[in-house]
């Protein structure tokens, strides 16, 4: 971070980035909005989206992401294209139903096109119709329903789909909430088909397996009369019969498909052999940091390669014995009471309260073994010898062998205490050394992130 040219950190709460480095110029901390001072759709891990409402006003100096953005956009000078469909409620302050509308019309292939700042909001104000079990409306203005239009929400807000409260269910129509598997990986490999057999959803008009639509599969089926005038134009411009419901802006062909209570995306087979993976069905590979050095022949990591520019390694670090020094398998997880890196929930004296201390759990073998006692300092050294300092949680949860932090806390490093370098009055209730200091170098062979929960170490007595 010292080696940066500028480093601007913006968050609600000084991260854990802006104490850590030892730099005295060209760093800025801005202070964001919470939730709680702006308004706008949140969208759950269940696909369903939300409409919040603010609460109060931005506290003293802080400001919402979208009025940052603004700020940025109007200092260098390309706010008239950045906002080009946006409104403002005021100066620096964009429309937050206009920016939903824009980030939802550009989200086809996940389908949150269907979504709308007045659908959403119709949802909040008639909860109480809404089924607790199916989560279905009975009744009311949003009758049949899912409660948040759980994506894929096709096609556009004039359609009204309802939602898929469920990925896959064949038993329902395509426009009653029902899905067949997405036809992604093409329709045969090898010569083997890989679009459905026999199966599909409730009321299809095409009853087996099918591609993703497109412009020409409509012309094909003598389903493109169904367009509208404005919806084959649109179609038109983009790449005529070669255009597919990907990328028809209008949502004609989505709502043709659907019409035929057809998934735009398709009727395929779920696809059990990944070709593009370097194991193609999964195979078990020992970590590169093991203390099972029997396993490495059998069980061999990938040979170092690249990633498009980056070179990562696998073999090289595996074919090191780091066990002897470091003999203990090291966890990383969550709690309860905190969220993330920590920093907000930490400040909050109502949670900072049920855990006050950065822990490692031993069981009580390993911490007899190394005479370690319940609520006594350690230290846990990483397998690249990096440090953490840190309190011993005796405890049968953990088996013999394994030692598990948390990854929600900062603000100690390799066992200094860094609360004076947080603005005053900013820092946490509560600080502590960070997880990841201890961790190790590996990346995931496809998504290349990085493994943050499992090593080894070894721990002793600060």
């Amino acid at each position: 971070m010292e080696k940066l040219d500028l480093m601007v950190v913006i968050d609600p709460y000084p991260t854990v980035s802006a104490v850590m480095q030892d730099r005295t110029d060209g760093v800025y901390l801005l202070p964001a909005s919470t939730q709680f001072e702006t308004r706008g759709s949140v969208t759950a891990s269940n696909r369903s989206v939300q409409w919040r409402d603010k609460v109060f006003e931005p506290f003293m100096e802080s400001k919402p992401d979208q009025d940052i953005m603004a700020m940025f956009a109007n200092k260098f000078g390309w706010a008239d294209r950045f906002f080009r469909k946006i409104s403002m409620d005021g100066e620096n302050q964009p429309n937050i139903e206009d920016v939903t509308r824009e980030f939802n019309g550009g989200m086809w292939t996940i389908g949150y096109t269907g979504w709308a700042p007045e659908r959403i909001k119709a949802h909040m104000a008639n909860q109480h119709t809404f089924d607790r079990t199916t989560l279905q409306a009975i009744g009311g203005p949003v009758d049949g329903e899912y409660y948040g239009l759980p994506w894929p929400c096709w096609g556009t807000p004039e359609m009204k789909h309802p939602g898929t409260p469920n990925l896959y269910d064949m038993s329902k129509p395509v426009s009653k909430g029902g899905l067949t598997f997405r036809a992604r990986f093409g329709v045969e490999r090898d010569g083997v088909n890989l679009l459905a057999e026999g199966v599909y959803s409730e009321g299809s008009d095409i009853q087996d397996g099918y591609p993703e639509f497109t412009m020409q599969m409509l012309m094909d089926l003598g389903w493109d009369s169904e367009l509208t005038d404005e919806e084959r134009a649109a179609i038109d411009a983009v790449a005529g019969p070669k255009t597919n419901w990907k990328t028809d802006l209008s949502g004609g062909i989505q709502r043709v498909a659907i019409a035929h209570e057809c998934a735009p995306f398709g009727n395929a087979k779920a696809r059990a052999v990944v070709w593009t993976f370097p194991d193609p069905v999964p195979v078990h590979r020992e970590p590169l940091y093991t203390n099972r050095r029997d396993l490495v022949e059998d069980y061999p990591t990938y040979e170092d390669k690249k990633f498009y520019r980056l070179p990562t390694m696998y073999a090289s670090i595996q074919k090191q014995d780091f066990s002897k020094e470091y003999p203990m398998i090291l966890t990383t997880g969550r709690l309860v009471e905190y969220e993330g890196g920590g920093d907000e929930t930490r400040s909050n004296k109502w949670l900072a309260e049920l855990q006050q201390d950065m822990f490692v759990e031993i069981s009580t073998r390993d911490a007899n073994n190394l005479g370690v006692r319940d609520g006594q300092q350690v230290w846990v050294e990483g397998a690249e010898g990096a440090k953490v300092k840190v309190m011993a949680m005796v405890t049968e949860r953990v088996g013999e062998g394994v030692a598990f932090m948390p990854f929600h806390f900062g603000g100690h490093f390799q066992g200094k205490d860094l609360r004076d370098k947080y603005p005053e009055g900013s820092d946490p209730i509560v600080l502590g050394e960070a997880a990841n200091t201890a961790m190790t170098y590996g990346y995931d062979s496809v998504t290349q992130m990085q493994e943050t929960k499992a090593s080894l170490c070894k721990i002793t007595a600060a």
